[in-house]
């Protein structure tokens, strides 16, 4: 009888664990790469968000671009592995993972800000990131910049040094709230020039009001604009600090205010 009550309870505990083993749901698969490679020297995976796979057009653009960063990466893994075979000895090989997601739909659909998030592992001192940005035109299904909402772009033109200036501004305060102040200095700046090439990685921001856009964000990865250890730097300028700049395209798609949990989601 002794015997019988010391396994009868361990018996019951068993039973009704496997129970509520059964009854849990399933566990979420996790999502599969629309582009993959994997060999011994490297795995790198792309990945498309749905709100991207619901328009056939962007998704085939953003896949052809992927698969051309991926087969490059893989080229490139293969060469590092035959010229340093005992970097990779034991230690797998290079990781590779490149995710495109919506940031904003503006204007009913038309314009689309879509983010490129970038992840490395070449087997150094630590994995890197890197981030850039796609204006999509749905109406003309192709890639586009920012110039049609400006009156003018020149490099060094009133436009571009006036963003400039709100940028650095902006990155200032978000550096004293880091705690990172001492790194808000021309030489981490220096790279930042008004040119559209140079002025950093943009989206058109969400809005308060719908279909509209608050402004721009601009989105730095490691490095670019302090060390490796402060992180990413997404940085917004309101469209009322550029409204005498706008055409009157720009003019009608930027309204509102940044919603409130954008800097949440963003940073």
């Amino acid at each position: 009888m002794r015997a019988a009550r010391l396994v009868t309870p361990v018996y019951s505990l068993c039973l009704a664990g496997l129970l509520a083993c059964l009854c849990l749901p399933a566990r979420a698969a996790d999502p599969k790469p629309d582009a993959t490679v994997k060999t011994t020297s490297i795995e790198a995976n792309v990945y498309l968000d749905d709100k991207i796979k619901a328009d056939s057009a962007l998704a085939a653009d953003c896949l052809a671009e992927g698969k051309k960063w991926i087969d490059k990466n893989a080229a490139e893994a293969s060469a590092a592995r035959k010229d340093e075979p005992d970097l990779f000895k034991d230690r797998g090989g290079y990781s590779f993972e490149r995710k495109y997601s919506v940031r904003s739909v503006v204007d009913a659909g038309r314009y689309v800000s879509v983010l490129r998030d970038d992840y490395m592992d070449t087997l150094g001192a630590h994995p890197n990131t890197d981030v850039n940005t796609i204006l999509w035109d749905a109406s003309a299904k192709k890639r586009i910049s920012i110039r049609p909402f400006f009156t003018e772009t020149a490099d060094n033109g009133p436009t571009l040094t006036a963003m400039r200036k709100a940028i650095v501004s902006a990155l200032n305060a978000e550096k004293k709230r880091r705690g990172a102040g001492e790194t808000a200095t021309a030489e981490w700046y220096k790279e930042l020039k008004p040119t559209l090439l140079k002025i950093g990685a943009v989206t058109l921001a969400p809005s308060t009001e719908a279909g509209k856009s608050s402004g721009l964000t601009f989105h730095y990865p490691p490095y670019a604009v302090g060390p490796y250890a402060e992180g990413q730097y997404v940085i917004f300028v309101p469209w009322e600090t550029l409204k005498p700049y706008l055409t009157p395209e720009g003019a009608r798609i930027f309204a509102g205010a940044r919603p409130k949990g954008d800097t949440d989601d963003q940073q």
